[in-house]
């Protein structure tokens, strides 16, 4: 019974950033929701917590080689759905965009690949999450050149990236932002992870956050990172930009 409470219990500690810029609720794209229940479920969670519009960010990669006419079509058919099934307790449907791994096995090539941004041109982008031979500074050199702006997703997760890398360094001075998941903060994928998280939110260097849900094993964990009085502090005493998306 209290367990039931707990999760019909609203929390809105993340409020403040109003936009989720970063899920993986485009069903049956990747390793993210599965089918449009799972979604419309996963993006109550999301309202519940205080996200007012989540923008929608399949991967683009190796192992997911999506096209990026086929998600877009894929998104208007989700939006159509979305919307017959709308109680009230939905976030705001915002725009298809993409994360994409920056990896020699799949590459967007800089002008020539129309890429899925955020709004202002922002790129979405990851390294793999097990090792790290490749870091693709003139690729990046060669976006911010043509007026994207770069934000590197989950920082904290790379266990080859320290915060006071070289590697960490030199994007920062080319301007490249960082965005950590929130999940991290509550030990969601690992104590390195969630320490990690906060150094970079403490020292200066993390712009955005996201929730990177994925399904309700995810979203679960989101309702439990929202009673965190941890991170309910860190919201309380931190500025993020995602109200800009």
């Amino acid at each position: 019974m209290l367990n039931f409470l707990k999760r019909n219990r609203q929390n809105k500690t993340f409020a403040a950033l109003a936009t989720d810029m970063h899920c993986h609720l485009l069903p049956g794209v990747d390793d993210g929701s599965s089918n449009l229940q799972e979604t419309v479920s996963c993006l109550k969670t999301l309202a519940s917590v205080g996200f007012k519009k989540v923008h929608f960010t399949p991967h683009f990669q190796a192992n997911y080689p999506n096209e990026e006419e086929d998600i877009k079509r894929r998104f208007e058919t989700l939006k159509k759905q979305l919307s017959e099934k709308d109680d009230g307790c939905l976030p705001e449907i915002g725009i298809i965009c993409g994360e994409y791994r920056f990896d020699p096995r799949f590459v967007r090539r800089p002008g020539v690949d129309k890429v899925l941004t955020l709004p202002g041109k922002r790129l979405l982008c990851e390294f793999s999450l097990h090792f790290n031979d490749y870091m693709p500074v003139e690729i990046f050199a060669e976006y911010l050149r043509l007026g994207y702006k770069l934000i590197l997703a989950h920082p904290e997760r790379y266990p080859y990236l320290g915060i006071h890398s070289q590697e960490v360094e030199k994007m920062k001075e080319m301007g490249i932002a960082f965005q950590v998941n929130v999940l991290s903060l509550n030990g969601f994928y690992g104590e390195a992870a969630k320490q990690k998280g906060f150094d970079y939110i403490k020292a200066g260097m993390v712009e955005y956050l996201g929730t990177d849900t994925h399904n309700m094993r995810y979203a679960n964990a989101l309702m439990d990172t929202a009673e965190n009085k941890e991170v309910q502090k860190l919201m309380a005493t931190h500025t993020f930009l995602n109200s800009e998306l």
